[in-house]
């Protein structure tokens, strides 16, 4: 048995990284990995000393779970990381003694016993001008900390731990706990192949590089959110609409976007967050502050769509039996065929008296989480965003999804529905995922769905790739024309 977890997720070249393992071996290793558009052995250290570590008991006294608030405090190894190494998302494979497991490839990025981190240059956007967001944030609050053998359940969704007297109050997770390899398998590995394989250059960061270094989006024309980013921190989003007042660009190829405030503590270690999540039987408090778009004191009071353009609000998430579930294929209905986003794809929005195409039709596009943003409809039935919470005025919707059937009750899923969160009294539009664009200094644009870089990652629709790579090629540089 072995397990590890990182000191830190990203590192600049030529500089050290802190693995922390556990291992009932008398010793271990570590394999290196670069991911691209494969997987690539980049470096093997020797043999370690070995030693077997426990989690922290749950505070709460849950039986046979651990803490997912604490950190687990395993022993430090501190490696050097070459400057020879190429920038990039790279993963780490713990080996113990007596197992001598075949490398790891493309189709062996998910798994437990490794985990991933980033490989920052020296020299910010040096190699490029398109910085890759991971949203490491949100991969902890689900990180459970499960290992094969051992149901942990350590999250912030399953057996919590809430502060009610904490500064700040909410539930506390830590990004010092193991878990292996799981969102980073499902959307961006796909979608890393793909720009690999595509020629386009990217550099990486994660959540708490952009929460801590106000300038760092400085050196980059064009910022990528990808997959699932919920969770977003006051330094996160004030970074980010810095950055698009001063003309830099956002692709928010994601969903449940900015949908959570947290609030990094212990040395930005550990982050605090106050939800709508059970511990035990009971919502500890409600409403729940932290989240973006309530007025205070219900919430932050500063929608998440004022920059995204579009909210979880107005969308959904489709409930399975199994994550992540099948779904709907109808894709996008196109609007505003004639938009450069289009360019290329051949596309057609109905204005010929025909009907409008369908972005992404027969994939999975649409999901498993959405967002979406308030709408009418015109006389010619062209959905317009009317812009009542939150939503710039200039936000231009070219794609849009019905989210039906809809069950309210978001806790309680039924399969085979949309479940979508309350919104807001006097909101009429029909939930809807939503993509569209629009510009305030630089331009955003937001595909309103996590599975996005899934489908432009696996080649399964050409409108999609070609709009991606329309995307990529005008956002990547400043002050595009309108």
């Amino acid at each position: 048995m072995i397990e590890g977890y990182l000191g830190r997720e990203s590192v600049i070249s030529g500089e050290e990284l802190t693995v922390h393992v556990s291992t009932d071996a008398a010793r271990f290793r570590l394999r290196f990995y670069r991911l691209g558009e494969g997987l690539e052995l980049v470096a093997e250290t020797g043999w370690h000393p070995g030693s077997l570590h426990l989690p922290p008991p749950h505070p709460d006294g849950v039986p046979g779970r651990a803490s997912p608030a604490q950190g687990w405090d395993w022993p430090p190894l501190t490696l050097p990381v070459p400057e020879g190494w190429t920038p990039g998302m790279h993963l780490v494979q713990f080996v113990e003694d007596g197992d001598d497991p075949p490398l790891l490839d493309a189709a062996d990025v998910e798994g437990p016993a490794r985990e991933f981190f980033v490989v920052r240059p020296r020299r910010a956007g040096g190699r490029s001008r398109i910085l890759y967001k991971k949203s490491t944030f949100t991969r902890h609050a689900y990180n459970r900390s499960d290992r094969p053998g051992e149901e942990r359940a350590a999250s912030l969704y399953d057996h919590p731990v809430y502060l009610p007297d904490g500064i700040p109050r909410g539930h506390k997770v830590s990004l010092h706990r193991p878990g292996g390899i799981i969102d980073l398998a499902y959307w961006d590995a796909p979608f890393i192949a793909w720009l690999e394989r595509n020629d386009y250059p990217v550099e990486f960061c994660t959540d708490l590089d952009l929460h801590e270094d106000p300038d760092l989006l400085s050196s980059y024309d064009l910022l990528l959110s990808v997959g699932h980013d919920e969770y977003w921190s006051e330094a996160m989003r004030a970074h980010a609409e810095r950055f698009v007042r001063d003309g830099g660009n956002i692709a928010f190829l994601s969903a449940n976007t900015c949908w959570w405030r947290i609030h990094p503590t212990d040395g930005n270690t550990a982050f605090v967050s106050d939800t709508d999540h059970h511990v035990g039987d009971e919502y500890p408090h409600l409403p729940a502050s932290d989240q973006w778009w309530p007025a205070p004191p219900d919430g932050v009071g500063r929608p998440e769509n004022s920059l995204t353009g579009v909210s979880f609000r107005n969308g959904g998430m489709w409930a399975s039996a199994e994550w992540p579930g099948d779904r709907p294929r109808d894709g996008y209905t196109v609007q505003h065929a004639d938009h450069w986003i289009f360019a290329g794809t051949g596309l057609r929005d109905g204005s010929d008296g025909g009907e409008p195409d369908r972005l992404g039709a027969g994939t999975p596009l649409i999901g498993y989480e959405c967002d979406g943003a308030a709408y009418t409809r015109d006389a010619r039935g062209v959905a317009r965003a009317s812009g009542e919470d939150g939503t710039p005025t200039s936000f231009l919707i070219l794609g849009i999804h019905v989210l039906e059937p809809v069950h309210e009750d978001f806790h309680n899923f039924k399969w085979g529905h949309w479940n979508g969160p309350a919104r807001e009294p006097g909101l009429t539009s029909p939930r809807a995922a939503t993509m569209g664009v629009y510009t305030a200094g630089g331009t955003v644009f937001s595909a309103g769905t996590t599975d996005w870089p899934v489908v432009c990652g696996k080649d399964q629709d050409a409108g999609v790739v070609q709009v991606t790579r329309n995307l990529l090629d005008r956002l990547r540089h400043r002050s595009p024309r309108a």
